[in-house]
């Protein structure tokens, strides 16, 4: 018999509260940024009840907008909702610590991530990742595309997403879905409040500049930490499109320099894989190999500052413009293109790289049958699975 699911109190306004759901979180969080919105939307929109489905949304909306690391910057802006700056700081923590402690432990070590029976647990992460976004998924389309205009706009996303590739392409259907949104849908919203004011937003925004500015003329004067800094700083500020597109970046910077070498890079990729929480703690292994346990902390918070400091600045002034009645039907469009997008993104990495067999197919469903209808909690499905998996069993 199928559980009865309820949500659970919202009495965790506490920053430790904050910060213990997403150490949970970042413990059991595998399979990419688009599971990681999945596991976010069940925690906060089905099981806390934070937000709804269209301001959950409105978030992720914004994100795609934002350079640096998307689940992180919504794990952040849920934070900011829930407790303020020192709530957003909590999130970020919660969700990082996990799997930057781990790589970089490993970093330390200097050692090549396993094969054997290490391949078949990562395998089993995959699957049930597909699982989770299926879940998400279909919640959010049923809340954000419940009629025929908006589902069909998704599905066009999709498409789009599927057969031109790219982060320009993203945005551009973004853009378009909200032009559509705003002449076709009529006006809609919920509650959404920020606990920041558009001052201190303004001023994240004007540091977040003024470190991108400046710390490339530092580190030309400086020495190794400033030039580490710098190196981790711009790759989280200039990149678009999450972890995997930042690894290129890394990449050029840490191997021609010396500080990684590529077999060590791609050594800690490998191992990056198999961690929970976001990719962006690859940074935490490149600094650990570079310069030890300070190498590790120093490249860590450069890489995701940007990403802080935009979110800060950015979801006070979201807020102002989602009050209007127009970027309301704009959103509309919007969020039915990002339920697209993530169609797309499920088809492509997370379906096309887990499910290589009928077994994987089996795994998938049943991780799915217990999610949606015995309401088991996530973290559990995620251990049987990997079990499953790693035991041979499917």
């Amino acid at each position: 018999m199928a559980h009865r699911q309820t949500a659970e109190p919202s009495d965790t306004t506490s920053i430790l509260g904050i910060f213990w759901i997403f150490l949970r979180l970042g413990c059991t969080s595998f399979g990419g940024p688009v599971a990681h919105l999945g596991y976010f939307r069940e925690a906060f929109v089905n099981r806390r009840r934070w937000l709804d489905d269209q301001a959950y949304g409105d978030l992720v909306s914004l994100s795609q907008f934002l350079p640096g690391p998307a689940s992180s910057q919504v794990g952040i802006g849920l934070g900011l909702l829930r407790g303020g700056v020192p709530g957003a700081l909590a999130a970020w923590l919660g969700f990082t610590l996990p799997s930057a402690l781990a790589l970089a432990a490993f970093g330390m070590a200097v050692t090549h991530a396993g094969q054997g029976i290490g391949g078949m647990w990562l395998h089993g992460l995959k699957v049930v990742a597909v699982a989770v976004v299926a879940q998400a998924l279909w919640g959010m389309g049923k809340s954000l595309c419940p009629d025929q205009e908006r589902a069909s706009l998704s599905v066009a996303a999709a498409a789009a997403a599927v057969f031109w590739p790219g982060v320009w392409t993203q945005i551009a259907v973004i853009v378009a879905s909200g032009l559509l949104g705003f002449a076709w849908f009529r006006s809609a919203g919920s509650p959404f409040p920020v606990r920041l004011s558009k001052r201190w937003g303004m001023a994240a925004l004007a540091l977040f500049a003024l470190i991108l500015a400046l710390s490339p003329l530092a580190a030309a004067r400086g020495g190794y930490g400033l030039q580490l800094f710098d190196s981790f700083y711009r790759s989280g500020a200039l990149v678009f499109g999450g972890g995997h597109v930042v690894l290129p970046v890394l990449q050029a910077e840490v191997v021609p320099r010396g500080w990684v070498s590529n077999d060590a890079f791609l050594a800690g990729y490998g191992a990056a894989q198999a961690a929970p929480g976001p990719l962006f703690t690859f940074a935490a292994y490149l600094g650990a190999v570079s310069g030890g346990w300070l190498g590790a902390a120093a490249a860590l918070t450069a890489i995701f500052l940007p990403g802080f400091l935009l979110m800060i600045g950015a979801l006070p002034l979201w807020e102002g413009l989602r009050r209007r009645a127009g970027m309301q039907r704009a959103m509309l469009g919007v969020n039915a293109a990002v339920v697209g997008l993530l169609l797309a993104a499920f088809y492509h990495p997370v379906w096309t790289s887990a499910i290589l067999s009928s077994a994987d197919f089996a795994l998938a469903a049943a991780a799915f049958l217990l999610l949606a209808l015995w309401k088991l909690p996530p973290w559990l499905v995620v251990a049987l699975c990997a079990l499953a998996a790693g035991l041979g069993v499917h």
